[in-house]
């Protein structure tokens, strides 16, 4: 739908509604016994009082996700510094890992999946065993609290138990996503100073063996340790060839002692070190400490709405933030983790949602274009989800309404926020209804402020968020935290302290809808404002003096047949000038279009459905579109790889 920036927006700009509260799942919701633990009878109050009184609340959301303490809680929240450094939970000392082990032991907390159909299920007391074996391994190994440790692995049962079993031991994890290459380890392992990684041999994409180990030996890594899958009777890997002296097998770290160790610190000790893209110069290392995690906790316990039992599956990886998120918000939740040693563009990836009867599936847009486009998902039996979440880019409505028209019209989460936010700063309800490719609300214990490029409070603008918050992250490794979130940034009209995020965003009306269910429940969860995310600050454009969001673009021209995704760059001419417009395209293999012929078709729809003054200079076909760990499209390499064509 277009968005006319010299209007005000109306409700017309709202896309119909994919799914609307009814009361049993409202009345279920963990949202709904907040609000009337509080006595609350609209989500609205809960919302304000969640930022009104961030003490009180957090304390709620301490007391119900039970989370564990070494040295007994005192205080929320201690101000006296300034709202940009918050000291959270003073005075306490806490392992956040052991918060994640307070289910009943002999439930399922893993279940791991193959495209074979073979699977794997961990306890949450063999998940326990194995954590306090891969800790009191590191100890024995003369591994310190405080120091720092490297995963640098696929996501899988093993993984998780290391995760937890790093921080158990009071170390630090350094997330290493297990696509990088043999430089991008080398500078991660550089920041964040590991002294030992953790790693595989190798992952199988497709028909593709791809070496990891490798990769450490190459990136002149500290000692690695051999991690491929073992078995809770940790059968023997000795046919692995190790390529140093000092690499080990995890068989051999791990020690015989089983029992539970937890080192407690301060709140404020680092727990893992992760990094933003780097797609251009160092990345930026962010570092979460023992209360991220609660943060990302609360997010799955109120806006994924995990219960205990859930099974919750979301493909990632550790080196990005939904792998240490997956792993709080389900485990802290009491839910199970579903795992897949695959690719989710697999035809075996939708029997398996299936076969393990996933709960939540998260997902990400591109990834759900290409389910629609393959129609993978149309003959897999759905019905056990109740709701899907999607965050990583822009969704496109159209691929949103099909997906939950797919699975029997269930509601889709849009959750947006960071790596520095330790979850979601936005995000959907399921006490609203739900549009496509919209968030519904700012995250509980969140507040945002709309910037216009005057510093006014707008309805299109660049996104600023308020501390505090739990889950904003309080340092970087390697470079001056102030200086980049706080730095020259504008107060609100209430002269609130301000922290810059860089997303732009579009608030829309509310909506009217049937709250016919408020007899049944007594609750009243009325809808408040909708947003639209509009892409990052830096990947605007210019276009005939007009500025315009890349996802704008991109969600205009997605919808041509044959497109299965798009990336539009903004490059400056070398001769100066106006940003030109240039649109890079992959599409189905079974499409033969020339490109002449799609810019043709795109320059329609832009000029019918954004803007006429909108100039396409060049639509270049691509096999694929180059992206990070975390599945964000590398616009800036797009970018330089068309500077240097027009070079050569």
């Amino acid at each position: 739908m277009p968005l006319n920036r010299d209007a005000n927006p109306s409700a017309e700009d709202l896309p119909d509604p994919i799914w609307l509260p009814d009361p049993a799942t409202t009345e279920r919701t963990h949202i709904a016994a907040a609000m009337k633990a509080r006595g609350f009878d609209s989500y609205e109050q809960l919302y304000d009082w969640s930022v009104a009184e961030p003490e009180e609340f957090w304390a709620y959301v301490i007391e119900t996700l039970n989370i564990q303490f070494g040295r007994p809680l005192q205080s929320v929240l201690d101000l006296r510094s300034s709202p940009t450094s918050p000291d959270w939970l003073p005075g306490a000392s806490l392992n956040i890992a052991e918060s994640c082990f307070t289910s009943v032991a002999g439930t399922c907390a893993v279940i791991e999946g193959s495209p074979d159909g073979s699977r794997r299920e961990f306890t949450y007391a063999q998940l326990r065993r194995l954590a306090n074996r891969v800790a009191r391994g590191l100890v024995a190994q003369g591994t310190q609290p405080g120091q720092a440790v490297a995963v640098f692995m696929p996501m899988t049962a093993e993984s998780v138990a290391i995760y937890l079993g790093i921080i158990l031991a009071g170390c630090t994890v350094v997330s290493i996503a297990d696509s990088f290459s043999a430089e991008e380890v080398r500078s991660r392992l550089r920041i964040g100073r590991a002294r030992a990684v953790f790693t595989v041999r190798s992952v199988r994409r497709g028909d593709r063996e791809l070496p990891v180990y490798e990769r450490v030996i190459n990136a002149d890594g500290p000692m690695a340790i051999i991690a491929d899958a073992v078995t809770t009777s940790d059968a023997s890997l000795s046919d692995i060839p190790l390529l140093r002296d000092g690499d080990i097998l995890l068989s051999e770290l791990l020690s015989n002692d089983a029992s539970d160790i937890a080192v407690h610190a301060t709140a404020d000790v680092a727990t893992n070190i992760l990094f933003s893209s780097g797609t251009t110069g160092e990345p930026k290392a962010i570092v979460w400490d023992h209360t991220t995690p609660i943060k990302a906790a609360a997010d799955g316990h109120f806006h994924h709405d995990i219960h205990a039992g859930d099974v919750v599956a979301w493909p990632t990886n550790l080196g990005w933030m939904m792998g240490p998120w997956l792993i709080y918000a389900t485990l802290i939740n009491k839910g199970t983790i579903a795992l897949y040693n695959g690719a989710p563009a697999d035809a075996a990836f939708g029997p398996f949602v299936q076969a393990v009867g996933v709960n939540m599936l998260g997902v990400v847009p591109s990834m759900v274009r290409r389910w629609r486009e393959t129609g993978s998902l149309e003959s897999v039996d759905l019905s056990t989800i109740r709701l899907f979440s999607s965050t990583g880019e822009c969704s496109n409505p159209h691929d949103m309404r099909w997906l939950s028209e797919v699975a029997g019209g269930r509601p889709i989460i849009e959750y947006c926020g960071g790596t520095e936010v330790g979850g979601g700063y936005i995000t959907s309800t399921l006490v609203q209804p739900n549009l496509p490719a919209m968030f519904s609300s700012p995250a509980l214990g969140s507040s945002l402020v709309i910037l216009d490029e005057q510093g006014r409070t707008a309805d299109i603008g660049e996104v600023f968020l308020v501390p505090p918050a739990m889950g904003l992250s309080r340092r970087l490794v390697n470079r001056d935290h102030h200086e980049v979130y706080y730095a020259d940034v504008p107060t609100d009209p209430g002269g609130r302290v301000l922290r810059r995020h860089g997303d732009q965003m579009q608030r829309l009306p509310s909506i009217q809808h049937d709250n016919s269910h408020t007899e049944t429940t007594g609750l009243q969860p009325r809808s408040g404002g909708y947003y639209r995310a509009l892409g990052r600050a830096d990947d605007t454009m210019n276009l005939g003096g007009i500025k315009v969001g890349t996802s704008e673009i991109e969600r205009t021209v997605a919808d041509i047949p044959g497109i299965r995704e798009v990336a539009a760059v903004a490059v400056l001419p070398p001769e100066g000038g106006p940003d030109q417009l240039v649109i890079f395209a992959a599409t189905a293999v079974e499409t033969a279009v020339q490109a002449e012929e799609l810019q043709r078709q795109m320059q329609q729809l832009i000029k019918s459905r954004l803007n006429p003054l909108f100039r396409i200079h060049k639509v270049v076909l691509v096999d694929q579109l180059p992206r990070t760990a975390s599945n964000k499209i590398m616009r800036r390499t797009l970018r330089d790889a068309w500077l240097q064509r027009g070079k050569d």
